[in-house]
């Protein structure tokens, strides 16, 4: 039986998979992918990622605020979001960051709406699952004072850094502030291949997979969809660039994925 992965990060709540919602999640569990962590990026999508993860067993929520959609937050909705972590099977808060390539957002709404999250992680106990684009100079100093600030023998990962897009240097600072690092299918697109360094630094037991669908999708399917199943090119692609076997790949992001959001590892669909 193929070892059982994570995607550490999917949107199933989104309008792409309306249609074959239930189709997509099957391909998933068919292609040994018994874990999905589905991830909000508002108030109304996070309770549409708390609602898939309660019907369905193999799938996990994660809450949270999408710096493109920092614009308007306020501390209302941050109580609000804080209700939605009370349900057994949230185990993460986010997606949160800092986005400056898009800009969707004011900085300053960014950065308010980030530190809230950030505070509230704390608060609860809870990992917490960052997107970070062309916003390390703000980003990392943020990190680091609030990490500086949680317990140093609690034997905990703080978080995950969602599609990581740099290099040895910003890897490292995320590993020593206790960060294990995610990476998808984009990894085998030839305009990434500045990453292979950096993939080859992050030591085995901090790297975890995702797919971050519906966006992102291998490169032989780039302009469609990606969804769940697809996270085996990560681990292939991965396992290539690292030099290891499949397997090794496999079995490290599945256990790091799995202590990460204090989930049980699953060795048959569901």
């Amino acid at each position: 039986m193929p070892m059982p992965l994570v995607d550490t990060h999917a949107h199933l709540d989104m309008e792409q998979f309306a249609e074959d919602r239930r189709e997509v999640i099957a391909r998933a569990q068919s292609s040994a992918v018994n874990m999905i962590i589905t991830v909000g990026t508002d108030l109304e999508s996070s309770k549409k990622a708390v609602k898939l993860a309660e019907d369905n067993p193999g799938i996990y929520a994660a809450v949270g605020f999408h710096p493109h959609d920092a614009r308007g937050i306020g501390e209302d909705d941050v109580r609000s979001l804080t209700e939605l972590t009370s349900h057994r099977r949230v185990v993460a808060l986010g997606e949160m960051g800092l986005d400056y390539y898009r800009n969707y957002s004011p900085r300053e709404a960014q950065l308010e709406v980030l530190g809230w999250q950030l505070e509230l992680a704390a608060k609860l106990g809870l990992p917490v699952i960052i997107h970070c684009r062309q916003a390390e100079d703000d980003l990392l100093p943020m990190l680091d004072h609030w990490a500086s600030r949680l317990p140093v023998s609690d034997g905990k990962t703080r978080g995950v850094i969602h599609s990581f897009d740099s290099d040895v240097s910003a890897a490292r600072h995320y590993l020593d502030i206790g960060f294990v690092i995610a990476l998808g299918a984009y990894i085998g697109y030839p305009s990434y291949r500045y990453l292979h360094d950096a993939i080859r630094f992050i030591p085995g037991d901090r790297l975890v997979v995702e797919t971050d669908c519906p966006y992102r999708p291998p490169q032989i399917y780039r302009g469609q969809r990606n969804e769940p199943a697809y996270v085996t090119f990560a681990v292939a692609r991965l396992a290539e660039i690292r030099g290891e076997p499949a397997e090794t790949v496999a079995r490290e992001t599945t256990e790091n994925a799995c202590d990460l959001f204090h989930i049980q590892p699953a060795s048959k669909p569901g």
